[in-house]
């Protein structure tokens, strides 16, 4: 397959045999599950997977990249490509029996973090996602409290999954090689009520807010949301920051809140 990489679409695709089959290692896919790829590109992963399998799901928003992927059929047969864009694909609408669903894919740069949030929207249905994006954005991911890394997408990424680096990968893994490494992350979705909160709009902007402003002391950051008299009864230190709470500290500040309403 030729096809020139689309800076608007953020394309880099992955090239390096070694990466590909450790990726393909890892994510060991087995025929009776149902397996999606999002941004399959050429299809570097795709035939691995298919070869495993025979059968498989992608979404790719290229075109060009769509009409390439579907001849694979004649091969395959049980190749499904689905020509959307992934961040408004509904991933419940094409689960239609009781099998989670697995995601993987090597995400365009320009659109992980918002495709990220996306995902988790879906979480109930997922059984785990492996995949491979900016290493910055997955060191966000896996952050620990306490760090300069810890931040908004770590506690709500927290939230709904447990986060695992897996390995990273050196840009001439990709063709055209981009300006920064990437790495390899699973991320696999709760199955337990523990960080369930009784209004999750409200835990989205509770924690929107504390980090909007992360340079000030929590109380600063959130005096729209916590009058004084309130957060003298919460008992928080008046200059704790938002990157010293743990994602159970900001369900448990939320709950709080909620029940001071």
């Amino acid at each position: 397959m030729i096809h020139v990489p689309r800076k608007r679409f953020g394309q880099h695709f992955l090239k390096d045999k070694n990466v590909i089959e450790r990726m393909i290692a890892v994510l060991n896919p087995k025929p009776e599950e149902h397996l999606i790829e999002i941004g399959p590109g050429q299809g570097a992963l795709t035939i691995p997977v298919l070869n495993k399998t025979h059968q498989l799901e992608v979404i790719e928003f290229d075109r060009d990249l769509v009409v390439a992927l579907q001849q694979y059929n004649k091969k395959f047969r049980n190749l499904l490509v689905h020509s959307a864009d992934v961040l408004h694909f509904d991933f419940a609408a094409i689960k239609h029996d009781e099998r989670l669903l697995r995601i993987f894919g090597n995400l365009p740069y320009n659109i992980s973090t918002p495709l990220i949030f996306h995902l988790l929207n879906a979480a109930s249905i997922i059984a785990d996602m492996l995949l491979m994006v900016q290493k910055e954005v997955a060191e966000r991911l896996a952050a620990k409290v306490n760090t300069k890394q810890y931040g908004r997408l770590s506690v709500m990424v927290q939230y709904h999954c447990d986060v695992e680096l897996l390995f990273d990968v050196a840009a001439d893994a990709f063709y055209p090689a981009p300006q920064v490494c990437s790495s390899v992350i699973r991320l696999l979705p709760h199955r337990d009520d523990r960080y369930l909160v009784k209004d999750y709009s409200f835990f989205k902007a509770l924690v929107q807010a504390a980090f909007g402003q992360r340079r000030k002391t929590l109380r600063n950051s959130l005096k729209h949301l916590i009058d004084d008299e309130s957060w003298m009864r919460i008992q928080l230190s008046s200059d704790v920051r938002p990157e010293n709470l743990t994602v159970k500290d900001f369900i448990e500040l939320c709950h709080r809140l909620l029940d001071k309403k």
